[in-house]
């Protein structure tokens, strides 16, 4: 990803079209919103109309969320920081991701735009079904969940002090990937893959 200089105040129009500029933006509630309720919903239909138990729900369910901090860790590292080969790669991934680089405390580019989000949620749901069968009910919740996890994550990271506890490592983590090196510690919500890939931050020492 090409380099660009943090700025911690203001924003970037990235389309002068009105109704493109505004799907870029949104309210870290309502993706919040829109994946608990999608989670819930898949549950649900999960323990009326299939016949998985109890136990085998709630593993695919935590499975689910642990896939989900693997392609986190992936999509963040290959895809948000492809390298910028040509001129359309560089805005492509401009637009992605470099723009939140450049504009940290956005707090309105801090998540996917819910319509974009849905939309891949909802492929998901369709591929999987064709893999996984009844599984996917169980599974696809703990994926949604866990990429809602990941959203709340981000959004306190970038618009919060750290706490004092734990999950203060989070905060620093992310700000070693925006403000010392962009192209090691890739987990926002977890730094499990990050240390399993050895991109943790101890790596910019080396």
């Amino acid at each position: 990803m090409e380099e660009v200089i943090p700025k911690n105040k203001g924003t970037k129009q990235l389309f002068k079209n009105p109704v493109l500029e505004k799907l870029t933006r949104t309210h870290i509630s309502v993706p919040l919103i829109i994946f608990f309720t999608y989670a819930a919903a898949l549950l649900y239909w999960s323990i009326t109309h299939t016949a998985l138990n109890p136990v085998l729900t709630t593993s695919l369910f935590f499975v689910g969320w642990l896939a989900f901090t693997w392609v986190e860790y992936n999509v963040h590292r290959y895809v948000f920081h492809m390298r910028a080969h040509t001129q359309k790669r560089k805005e492509l991934q401009y637009t992605l991701h470099g723009v939140h680089h450049e504009y940290p405390k956005d707090k309105e580019r801090l998540a996917m735009p819910p319509v974009l989000s849905i939309t891949i949620a909802t492929v998901l749901l369709l591929l999987l079904r064709l893999v996984m069968g009844d599984f996917v009910f169980a599974f696809l919740p703990g994926f949604l969940v866990g990429y809602a996890s990941y959203l709340g994550v981000h959004y306190m990271v970038h618009a919060y002090q750290p706490p004092k506890n734990f999950l203060k490592a989070l905060w620093i983590n992310h700000s070693i990937h925006h403000y010392k090196d962009g192209e090691i510690v890739f987990g926002v919500s977890s730094p499990l893959w990050d240390y399993i890939y050895g991109t943790m931050k101890e790596k910019s020492s080396s």
